[in-house]
């Protein structure tokens, strides 16, 4: 089976939808969504009636959390929360009623994979996990990992892979999943708004048969994607961010 797993597009339409033909191209069986398809960008409603029609399971994301009314946001910097006010007015009825039902987290038990936008200990929470002691604060929940937990959030490519209670990271490029007794903790990046200086849109394409998984960089017309923002009277910075990749 071959899965594609991407998140974080926050209202990017271009990536999205350049991110769909190639997801296409890979023919693959199933698509999740982690979360955060709003915020940021300029095509909330738009993004949101895509990822309902293209992903067979998305999980909640903090921006999503946000707009739908499921968290406190004053904290936010002025910005980010200029832009969730913004997308609350803008969304549609329907899709505010499916940003209030996504779930936290889901487990895919014939995968043996969890699906979740932060870290797993505390998915309300949405902390992050980016760093390898984030990763050891999984230990008190070890024997409830399956053997991948991919999540989004921090926007990063990252793999870790969690043997004897003891972290250790591995490139963001093709593998192959061991099944002798590891866990895998994999960040699939974004989307819409990545942040590890590479700005095309990414995701993460998983089969299950040969258990390689791949990050996938798809690239898409930034400057068109820049515009949107701009037109949508949101923080421009946004926009300088996509061109940047962080």
């Amino acid at each position: 089976m071959r899965c594609a797993i991407f998140s974080d597009v926050h209202a990017n339409l271009d990536a999205l939808l350049a991110a769909r033909a190639s997801i296409a191209r890979d023919e693959v069986d199933r698509i999740y969504c982690l979360g955060d398809t709003v915020g940021y960008g300029g095509w909330p409603n738009q993004c949101c009636n895509i990822v309902r029609r293209m992903a067979q399971m998305t999980v909640l994301g903090n921006h999503d959390a946000a707009v739908a009314g499921r968290m406190n946001y004053d904290y936010y910097y002025d910005s980010a929360r200029n832009v969730l006010d913004l997308h609350s007015r803008m969304l549609t009825p329907d899709n505010l009623k499916w940003l209030r039902r996504i779930p936290y987290t889901k487990r895919i038990p014939d995968i043996d994979a969890l699906l979740t936008h932060g870290s797993p200990l505390h998915p309300e929470k949405f902390d992050y996990i980016f760093e390898m002691d984030h990763v050891q604060r999984l230990f008190t929940m070890i024997d409830r990992l399956p053997l991948v937990t991919f999540l989004g959030h921090s926007h990063l490519c990252k793999v870790y892979i969690i043997e004897d209670y003891d972290v250790h990271e591995v490139p963001d490029r093709d593998f192959r999943l061991s099944t002798d007794g590891v866990r895998y903790i994999v960040s699939v990046g974004s989307v819409g708004q990545p942040r590890d200086l590479d700005n095309r849109a990414c995701y993460v394409l998983w089969d299950t048969d040969d258990m390689r998984l791949t990050f996938r960089r798809q690239p898409y017309d930034i400057e068109a994607a820049g515009d949107k923002i701009r037109e949508a009277d949101v923080d421009p910075n946004f926009a300088q961010r996509l061109i940047l990749g962080w």
